[in-house]
């Protein structure tokens, strides 16, 4: 059983809720094991235990809360030993052009430092709405496709941990489970 954890911090709810989606997502692919956690409630253990992450933090100042770079500063005994691990991000921003892009980049590379293997989403799950850094909002996601880029995120986690760590390569995206693509028809490719 994959070992999916989801750790976020938010101040006022948006990137919470954007974490539930995330969830949401991980759970539409069988046989995880998930754990939703603020940097409050996460551990190191919480790290050392999971096979794949995804961070979630607001903006602030055009980079990572406070509290997010806190936790992994405060997780390097385990540096240099969860190398592989997957991961991957998500943030809200006051409005667009807050950041959000910088803030995904940001928490990549904190995950990049410890041995992560970080990806982005090359889908759209709406016209011109995609995660290519990770899942991104202003404010509270409410529109569907803002709901649906934390899902797409959230499943392609699930996704590569059952293809990369439990060798389940069925779940691997390219075998068309879900249109990939609103404005196109998508083929699927066995692997």
């Amino acid at each position: 059983m994959g070992k999916i954890l989801i750790v976020y911090y938010s101040k006022d709810g948006n990137t919470r809720k954007m974490a539930e989606y995330v969830m949401q997502g991980a759970k539409q692919v069988p046989g995880h094991d998930i754990r939703l956690l603020s940097v409050n409630e996460a551990s190191i253990d919480d790290i050392v235990w999971c096979d794949g992450v995804a961070l979630g933090s607001p903006t602030y100042l055009g980079t990572v809360a406070a509290e997010m770079k806190k936790f992994w500063e405060d997780c390097t005994p385990v540096w240099m030993k969860v190398d592989g691990k997957l991961g991957c991000s998500f943030s809200s921003q006051g409005g667009w052009g807050g950041g959000a892009e910088l803030t995904c980049q940001a928490l990549n590379i904190i995950m990049m430092n410890f041995g992560f293997l970080v990806f982005g989403i090359t889908d759209y799950v709406a016209h011109q709405y995609t995660a290519h850094y990770g899942a991104m909002q202003a404010g509270e996601p409410r529109l569907e496709k803002e709901k649906d880029a934390c899902m797409r995120l959230g499943r392609r986690l699930a996704e590569w941990v059952a293809v990369y760590v439990e060798g389940r390569g069925d779940q691997h995206p390219l075998n068309g489970h879900y249109q990939r693509h609103p404005d196109k028809k998508t083929m699927p490719i066995k692997h």
